[in-house]
């Protein structure tokens, strides 16, 4: 498989720890990946672990000095994204077309056509179900955004239900998966 560059967005979200698994695969299967975290992501994990799963400084702060023009360069790089974990509030602010951050930034200025951009939700149960955000995720598979659907049990918070993040394997695999098609 040639080198694929993979833009890895985490949010903040307990399945932060999770998602690491994801990411790690990821550049053991050869992709080259870079790791945008949300502030709120990285009061749940700290840039060193994914510097070090990604041998990448994380990007973070679109405002930082150097970064002005970040959401376009690193959308132009990458041949994939993906959300992981994407929270209620990432998956509703997509959908709402929210560009206030990098994150939501960077989904204006992908190329949808031509690029896959996939979320893997993780959040509470009555979160999931919520209509806001079942819609949300309507609207955005509408645009062409891939969603590993998120698993049934036991939530960080003790409630049972949808809503956890889908295994970090099978997420990695489906990644995998579709960069040897393409």
């Amino acid at each position: 498989m040639s080198r694929v560059n993979v833009l890895f967005f985490i949010t903040g979200s307990i399945a932060c720890y999770k998602a690491c698994t994801a990411l790690s695969r990821l550049g053991q299967a050869g992709l080259a990946v870079q790791t945008v975290a949300t502030p709120a992501a990285l009061k749940f994990i700290g840039p060193a672990t994914l510097e070090a799963l990604t041998g990448r400084p994380v990007v973070s702060d679109m405002w930082e000095p150097g970064r002005a023009l970040d959401h376009i360069d690193l959308a132009r790089q990458a041949d994939l994204a993906i959300v992981c974990p994407a929270t209620a509030n990432t998956i509703n602010r997509l959908a709402a077309g929210m560009a206030d951050d990098l994150t939501g930034s960077l989904f204006l200025a992908w190329e949808r056509e031509s690029k896959p951009w996939w979320i893997a939700p993780a959040m509470n149960t009555y979160m999931w179900q919520h209509p806001a955000t079942q819609g949300s995720v309507e609207k955005l598979k509408s645009w062409g955004v891939r969603v590993v659907e998120p698993e049934a049990g036991l939530l960080a918070c003790g409630d049972t239900g949808a809503g956890r993040l889908a295994d970090p394997e099978k997420i990695a695999a489906e990644i995998i998966k579709t960069v040897k098609k393409g």
